[in-house]
């Protein structure tokens, strides 16, 4: 019995982010780039093999039209990011968009030996679900899907009637979308709502601190002759930041990836699109006329790809939800389209203080390797039907706060266990749970929330405005909060010691900026 764990990477994990006022006045944007690797300046299309920080350190950035820059995974799936000392040019493409699954059944190439394989996620992102196995019996155990991986991941599709009927409400044999920005609701027929619809949903924040990508979309179930087809893979997660100009007239591509097309007598369920990624801009100008993207995924259909998009579950719906774009400028004058529109804000810092790691260190007293690759890094005996201790160990994170453990098994439903809360110390923490594994391979997924400090600005007149959300008393201390799931609240801290809670666009709303 093979059990497969996925290390989280740094960006997985939630934080809140403590803004201090006053802040000295802003200086000049500085990227915090080497330069070490050089200019980027390819002249054909070209992948690039990420570090293990995923942290690229160039001098100057030009992709010239018609050249598409890719890159290479590394072990631990960090997002891109992408640093310039100076100018950062797009006018070709910047790809980091998540796979679609494979086609299944006679449709597409007609191959079967990839039939219900999920779609790849994008640097920073996740794996959609696969598609559930094909069984003449329809057995509950062979043929439900694969939920797809990540905070937001898909379930996949269970036995059940194929159709909405005012019993069910919705479609059960069908994978659901991925989410991110917004939740992702289970596919229902036109004239059946049912309000109990489930639904996968949301996570992070606009702010885009820490940076993470999208989830995959849930596997269809399988069917009498053929699976159902994979889930689309989650969109990637890429930070640009350029101490100059960051001039876009090409195309940065974050999309999730479709579900995979199916055809056949006795096909499965449709498996469904991944949700779109993350694209986080910071330069001293952002300009252009180009195109951001990290739409969600749709499904393979009729021959094309992108068909039935959307998240809202409607009938012909089988997509997952829109990703998250972040612009920070001092001048900001890019005119081009973003999906979805993207959040516009200050400049803010490129990376966290302090960054916080969590790692899960064994399972059933097995070390995990400490650069995991997701895919067998821990073999347990098919003998193994108790209760196993899943070990962690977290850098940076304060005492006291709890891990979710999240376990995602090849095929079937998703299940969910806290933690005790983190002992030792913040340097270094260490807690541990009992989980039952189910038989087959598996995927478990940790995170946890945390406070960092960061700098923020701050001015006399944006203290006097939020002395009126503060019932008139000075505000010494803005504490913002990133959930992993919902939007980002916030807390003011008044002189006096009294705290007010408040949603975060009430801050933005008056020019404050984290």
């Amino acid at each position: 019995m093979n059990h497969h764990f996925r290390h989280v990477p740094r960006p997985v994990l939630v934080a809140a982010l403590l803004a201090l006022l006053p802040v000295a006045s802003a200086q000049a944007f500085n990227s915090g780039s080497t330069g070490a690797d050089g200019v980027l300046n390819p002249t054909v299309n070209t992948e690039v093999e990420l570090p293990a920080s995923g942290i690229l350190n160039y001098t100057t950035v030009n992709i010239p039209a018609g050249v598409t820059v890719k890159f290479k995974r590394n072990t631990t799936n960090t997002p891109v990011y992408l640093l310039a000392s100076s100018d950062v040019t797009i006018a070709g493409t910047i790809d980091v968009t998540g796979q679609d699954a494979k086609a299944t059944g006679t449709y597409g190439d007609g191959a079967q030996g990839d039939d219900g394989i999920p779609g790849e996620a994008g640097p920073g992102g996740w794996a959609g679900g696969r598609g559930g196995r094909d069984d003449a019996q329809q057995r509950a155990a062979i043929i439900r899907g694969g939920s797809g991986l990540g905070p937001g991941g898909g379930p996949g599709g269970v036995e059940g009637a194929d159709g909405c009927t005012a019993a069910t409400g919705y479609w059960k044999y069908v994978g659901m979308g991925g989410a991110y920005a917004s939740n992702a609701v289970k596919t229902y027929g036109r004239n059946c709502y049912n309000p109990g619809v489930p639904f996968t949903t949301g996570y992070g924040s606009a702010l885009l601190q820490p940076l993470v990508g999208g989830s995959g979309g849930g596997g269809g179930r399988g069917g009498t002759n053929y699976p159902g087809s994979g889930g689309g893979a989650g969109g990637g997660a890429i930070l640009i930041a350029a101490s100059g100009t960051l001039r876009i007239t090409g195309k940065i591509d974050a999309q999730g990836g479709d579900g995979g097309g199916l055809l056949g007598t006795g096909a499965g369920g449709q498996g469904a699109g991944g949700s779109g990624g993350a694209i986080r801009l910071v330069a001293s100008t952002v300009t252009g006329n180009g195109a951001l993207s990290a739409a969600g995924g749709c499904i393979n259909y009729n021959n094309a790809r992108r068909q039935r998009c959307g998240s809202t579950g409607y009938s012909d719906e089988f997509g997952g939800s829109e990703g998250r774009i972040r612009v920070e400028g001092e001048s900001i004058t890019f005119t081009g389209t973003s999906t979805p529109a993207y959040v516009r804000g200050d400049v803010g810092p490129v990376f966290i203080a302090n960054s916080p790691s969590l790692r899960i260190s064994s399972v059933a007293g097995k070390a995990v390797p400490a650069a995991p690759t997701g895919i067998n890094d821990v073999t347990l005996p098919a003998t193994t039907t108790e209760a196993v201790v899943v070990q962690f160990e977290s850098i940076n994170v304060p005492v006291g706060n709890t891990i979710k453990l999240r376990l995602v098994p090849a095929y079937g439903a998703t299940s969910e266990v806290v933690t005790p809360a983190i002992a030792g110390s913040t340097a270094a923490g260490t807690t541990e749970v009992s989980v039952t594994l189910p038989q087959g391979p598996s995927t478990l997924q940790a995170t946890t929330t945390y406070t960092v400090v960061v700098a923020s600005l701050g001015d006399e007149a944006l203290g006097e405005r939020l002395k009126r959300l503060a019932d008139n008393q000075t505000v010494e201390t803005v504490e913002v909060t990133v959930a992993l799931e919902g939007g980002a609240r916030a807390k003011l801290l008044t002189r006096s010691g009294q705290a007010f809670d408040l949603p975060y666009e009430a801050l933005s709303a008056i020019g404050f900026r984290s």
